[in-house]
């Protein structure tokens, strides 16, 4: 059965809309920790465990590790970027200091999943200046990336650490490791999580760049899952180019016999709409045609209007794809059935 997650979040963190997610089909839950430790999450994890058990339910717990992912520092108030508007780099958008010596003239700056684009036009001596090439709004603790730049950052940081020496207090089933980058970056997360006592919790590597998807094979023996997480992965280069390694990663993946992820941006419309489009029903049906274990929704319940009716449309499609492939696969039996006796019923 495919698992089925939702992202923890301001829209769904009371008991009651918690229980409704698992009711309209939830199976997990992912807690994103660039934006909270474990706990600073304490009173959401209560909520959680209340409609777990007010559901009957025994609900996986994702914690979504800061890892060397780069994002974008607190801002005061959202900020609004206006398409051909200049803004500072730096001070205006704080990002983490291993960016600013790349802020060169010409370099893309994709922020929020690729969802607004900068071009840096002019260095400064504590950042750069850049126009808005493709705006909106900008929160606190959103993506950013470089494309074309490899900024080398630890695996960890000092509350990924502090957090898995807490996993266990907490409930935590699964650790979602970022921007892998290669098989020591999950090894020393898997020694932090053992020397914490959670030998018992999965291990999840997110495929968020090249790097990943080159170094696939070595990462699928010391991984319990792999995430193809395509909002970064998006980034790695043009976009048209996303679907094929997706494509690449599921099926390398299916070789091995581990099981895979697809998440990021699969209902996306309704963080705004109760109704998603034919084309995101239709990526999570392929997704799982394609033989994802499981599959996963972000700010379609933690920040959007909709969380109850995005987990319902989610479930739903699931289970449609799940019960296509059932009648897929009873259909060759019957065929191979007939081939072999030589006749077909009339």
């Amino acid at each position: 059965m495919v698992q089925i997650y939702g992202t923890l979040g301001p829209a769904c963190s009371d008991t009651e809309t918690l229980a409704r997610l698992f009711e309209a089909g939830m199976t997990g839950i992912r807690l994103n920790l660039s934006h909270v430790g474990l706990p600073g999450a304490a009173e959401q994890l209560e909520h959680l465990r209340a409609a777990a058990r007010r559901c009957g339910v025994t609900p996986q717990l994702l914690i979504d590790m800061q890892g060397p992912e780069l994002r974008v520092g607190v801002l005061p108030l959202p900020l609004e970027l206006a398409d051909g508007a200049l803004v500072r780099l730096g001070s205006g958008i704080p990002l983490p200091p291993a960016v600013l010596p790349h802020l060169l003239p010409g370099q893309e700056v994709l922020l929020d999943d690729g969802r607004l684009l900068l071009r840096v036009t002019e260095p400064l001596p504590e950042g750069a200046l850049a126009r808005v090439e493709r705006g909106g709004i900008l929160r606190s603790r959103k993506s950013a990336a470089l494309p074309g730049v490899d900024i080398r950052l630890p695996a960890m940081t000092d509350s990924d650490r502090e957090n898995l020496r807490l996993a266990g207090n907490y409930g935590v089933t699964g650790v979602m490791q970022p921007f892998v980058r290669g098989r020591e970056d999950l090894e020393a997360v898997r020694g932090a999580l053992d020397a914490a006592g959670g030998r018992d919790v999965r291990l999840f590597a997110k495929i968020e760049n090249l790097d990943g998807v080159e170094k696939l094979a070595e990462l699928i023996p010391v991984a319990n899952e792999i995430v193809i997480a395509r909002g970064d992965l998006g980034n790695s280069g043009p976009l048209w180019k996303l679907p094929a390694l997706q494509k690449r990663i599921a099926a390398t993946c299916r070789e091995a016999g581990r099981p895979f992820m697809v998440v990021t941006q699969m209902l996306a419309s309704m963080e705004h709409s109760p109704v998603p489009t034919r084309a995101e029903v239709s990526d999570v049906f392929n997704a799982v045609l394609d033989g994802a274990a499981s599959v996963m929704v972000t700010g379609e319940t933690a920040v959007g209007n909709y969380p109850v009716e995005a987990m319902e449309y989610l479930a739903n499609t699931v289970r449609e794809a799940e019960g296509y492939l059932r009648s897929r696969s009873a259909q060759s039996v019957c065929s191979g059935a007939v081939s072999a006796g030589g006749q077909r019923p009339v």
